[in-house]
């Protein structure tokens, strides 16, 4: 599994474009997968979830991108990394951001390599043998 994490319009979505030919899937998680893909949006999934005990759902969309990348050649995970800013200050934005966390935490400890794209600039926080 491939993370790639930037702030909101850093060009995450441009570098993984020219990195890969791959099928993409923004905000939804399909049940099967073969081939080079690609997840963006999952902010936008676990939006549904925020009721839910965050650990929990962070497990659960863990598990499922786990199973995706064991079906795809290879598994590209675009995120968006909301940590560095002011503690919003709505409730539903606090918990989306805290459980985006738990979950960036469960991927990023499974991913073999890690992109941050700043301002479309790539540096590689991890790389490491499949």
């Amino acid at each position: 599994m491939h993370i790639v994490i930037g702030g909101a319009f850093n060009g995450k979505r441009a570098y993984v474009k020219q990195l890969i030919d791959a099928v993409w899937y923004e905000q939804q998680l399909p049940e099967s997968v073969q081939g080079n893909i690609v997840i963006a949006g999952l902010e936008g999934l676990l939006r549904a979830h925020l009721e839910e005990e965050e650990e929990q759902v962070a497990a659960i969309f863990a598990e499922k991108l786990r199973d995706l990348n064991a079906q795809s050649d290879e598994l590209i995970v675009i995120l968006t990394d909301m940590g560095r800013g002011v503690v919003p200050l709505e409730k539903e934005q606090r918990q989306l951001r805290d459980t985006c966390g738990r979950l960036y935490q469960l991927l990023f400890n499974e991913a073999t390599t890690i992109t941050r794209i700043w301002y479309g600039l790539p540096e590689i926080l991890k790389k490491g043998m499949e």
